[in-house]
């Protein structure tokens, strides 16, 4: 059952191994699913309509469009172009004022079109610079603690 929903409805296939255990006369399935280099995998969702999902804790939420701009970018192997501008420089400035923000917040702090912001937060997560924490609502940004170098 679970290598024919892997195969046909997730896309590209999602590869896993499995392992059935007798605990206290019941079965319980252990599925391990290693970190794919072929991101991201979507199936199809009640409308027949293909979405990703990431994994958080116990649970698929649904990919947000940040997230769906990051892998999209880092499967293009284009270098990242980034600039450090004055809307950069405000953004990354609220993020001194206020240890956590969300989109909306900061769209209601910096004169920038969803579009533009989205794409500013995809680039600075992909070098480093800041952090998005996804829950089931919505995605939270802070500052990186320890950028790489």
């Amino acid at each position: 059952m679970l290598d024919n929903a892997a195969t046909r409805f997730c896309k590209p296939e999602v590869v896993f191994t499995s392992k059935e255990w007798n605990i206290k006369g019941k079965k319980v399935l252990e599925v391990i699913i290693s970190k794919s280099d072929t991101i991201p995998h979507r199936t199809p969702d009640h409308n027949e309509k293909m979405k990703a999902y990431i994994r958080v804790k116990d649970q698929n939420i649904l990919a947000n469009g940040i997230q769906m701009k990051i892998w999209h970018r880092d499967n293009s192997n284009k270098e990242i172009k980034f600039i450090y501008s004055e809307d950069v420089r405000k953004v990354l400035g609220l993020f001194n004022k206020f240890e956590t923000l969300t989109i909306k917040q900061l769209l209601a702090e910096v004169n920038l079109s969803r579009f533009k912001l989205e794409s500013m937060l995809c680039e600075l997560i992909r070098i480093n610079i800041i952090n998005m924490t996804v829950g089931e609502t919505s995605a939270s940004f802070h500052l990186n603690e320890t950028p790489e170098k």
